[in-house]
């Protein structure tokens, strides 16, 4: 067993876990951590909490003490600092004419290096950029080339649900997401209608995927044959939540719509079905 910490450094940022002692960390709300991009400020949103060793993937850096409102000022402060920063930075990309679009600039609690985050269709020579910030800003410069989806996570926005964007709220990792869960959710294949602010599929497709996949694997799919309490048939429909089927009877042209549990598959070879 080990006593581990879990530390987010953004608001829906990556969970990071640090081992902790329980004594000094106890009831803490923040800490100052070392990162892989040096001195961070982070919110703690886990433990301590005592796990087996192999349940958590525990990060190579180490917590340095808990945080204090100091704290909280000085990460003020470097919000406002980001803030300039991010406004001369994008005065020299268009004196540069760079292809690129400037999202997010950042301090790192020790302001030992500054983060410019930046979207673009393809590779940005921005060399001399670097060279022209290092010697306004006097510290270590760092520009990361992020997609559409982290473009999303970091201005955050309303979804088509009318509620905050999950990605700049609460989501830590993105999880892969096919058109296939939209397929098996029965949802419109409209891109317009599946796709969220960053143009890609939405994420919350992928939360109730599971729970559809587990009911379709119980349920005969489209076009199968079925025997039913009123003859055989052929399934043309299915609502995986309502564990309903919608079949149509041989020799009606009306559907008809039973449970699950009252339809049987049975081989296509021994009921031709009219159209």
């Amino acid at each position: 067993m080990v006593c581990v910490l879990g530390v987010r450094f953004r608001e829906a940022g990556k969970l990071h876990y640090y081992e902790a002692n329980e004594e000094v960390y106890g009831g803490v709300r923040s800490v100052i951590a070392e990162t892989v991009r040096g001195i961070e400020y982070g919110r703690v949103v886990i433990g301590p909490k005592h796990v087996d060793a192999h349940d958590v993937v525990l990060t190579s850096y180490g917590l340095i003490r808990p945080g204090n409102e100091t704290d909280a000022q000085i990460v003020s402060q470097n919000k406002q600092l980001a803030q300039s920063a991010y406004v001369r930075c994008g005065e020299r990309i268009r004196f540069r004419g760079l292809p690129m679009k400037l999202v997010e600039c950042e301090y790192t609690f020790d302001c030992q290096r500054v983060i410019f985050y930046f979207t673009a269709d393809g590779r940005v020579d921005f060399r001399e950029l670097v060279k022209d910030l290092a010697a306004m800003f006097r510290t270590r410069i760092e520009l990361r080339q992020i997609g559409v989806r982290d473009e999303a996570k970091l201005l955050g926005g309303i979804g088509p649900c009318g509620r905050i964007t999950c990605c700049s709220s609460w989501l830590g990792d993105f999880v892969p997401v096919s058109i296939k869960m939209a397929k098996d959710q029965n949802l419109s294949l409209n891109p317009v209608k599946i796709s969220g602010l960053c143009g890609r599929l939405m994420c919350c497709l992928k939360y109730e995927h599971d729970q559809y996949e587990s009911v379709l694997e119980q349920i005969p799919a489209l076009g199968e044959y079925v025997a039913t309490p009123r003859g055989e048939a052929v399934i043309v429909g299915i609502d995986a939540m309502q564990r309903t089927v919608r079949v149509r009877l041989q020799g009606f042209t009306e559907h008809t719509v039973f449970p699950v549990e009252e339809v049987i598959a049975i081989d296509p070879e021994k009921m031709p079905v009219a159209p």
